[in-house]
């Protein structure tokens, strides 16, 4: 089949537990993410050319690229650090805003967040984020309600935002886990 033609279904392939870490540069102040795939987030302290990074927090997630059922199409996903749920946490956020739209339409709002700081590290293209929006709702019954995904560039200030991050596979998946 041809991919440009596809009625693509999106499955989670690739997927890797990992952590995301929150280091801050007590120098200047600049704060930076990435994953670590390692049992332990790393918390100890390093200097890297003028930066003198911190261990700030770490939290649960996984990594995982696309891949259509229909035509084998791979879509990675790099950049993509994790996935938030807008909790409304800032009246004059964009993304507030357009919760309290699409909230009578029974539509959550899921950011999609990349690796800080934002204007050094490559982010999340409209085409993966639309990927991702028609991955969440494939399967979901849209007069029940449905997901929108955004980018986390229309947040106020994405290191202030207390958006709930997903951090559990199951809530990611769209498939039942397997029992051992």
């Amino acid at each position: 089949m041809q991919k440009e033609k596809c009625a693509h279904t999106w499955q989670m392939v690739n997927v890797t537990p990992c952590f995301i870490i929150t280091e801050k540069c007590y120098h200047c102040g600049k704060i930076s993410t990435y994953f670590s795939t390692g049992h332990n987030p790393p918390m100890e302290e390093y200097r890297e050319g003028e930066h003198y990074w911190n261990f700030m927090e770490s939290a649960q997630s996984i990594h995982f690229d696309l891949k259509c059922t229909k035509c084998n199409m791979l879509v990675k996903f790099d950049e993509l650090l994790g996935v938030k749920m807008c909790t409304g946490c800032d009246e004059n956020c964009e993304v507030n805003t357009l919760l309290k739209k699409l909230e009578p339409e029974r539509t959550w709002v899921y950011i999609a967040f990349g690796c800080l700081p934002v204007n050094e590290k490559k982010q999340l293209s409209k085409g993966k984020i639309s990927i991702l929006e028609k991955y969440f709702n494939q399967r979901r019954k849209s007069s029940k309600s449905r997901i929108k995904v955004i980018s986390h560039e229309i947040v106020s200030n994405i290191e202030d935002c207390y958006a709930d991050v997903i951090k559990d596979v199951d809530m990611l998946s769209l498939t039942l886990p397997e029992k051992n």
